[in-house]
């Protein structure tokens, strides 16, 4: 499955419900997961790493969709297969 799948996918089953809460608390949202994926890499949780990655990306298609913006557009016009900053793959900037 690729991103646009996921988006439509996500959409499909929480757009009504995500629309009724709007776009800031779905935003808040968003905030709250990545705190709880801070958390689990504070604590090396490697077990809940990969779940709470799995929320804060379903989160950001959520909003996204309320935006109608095209996720995988987006990462793609902005990562375009190289290194923005020097044009390299892989990228041979300095650390």
């Amino acid at each position: 499955m690729n991103i646009k799948d996921f988006q439509r996918m996500i959409g499909e089953i929480y757009y009504r419900r995500d629309k009724e809460r709007g776009k800031l608390k779905t935003m808040l949202w968003i905030v709250e997961e990545v705190g709880e994926l801070a958390e689990a890499v504070r604590k090396d949780e490697v077990d809940r790493i990969g779940e709470e990655m799995a929320d804060v990306f379903a989160w950001l298609v959520s909003l996204a969709n309320l935006y109608n913006i095209d996720l995988e557009g987006e990462a793609l016009k902005k990562y375009p297969g190289y290194c923005i900053r020097c044009g390299k793959k892989p990228c041979g900037c300095e650390l």
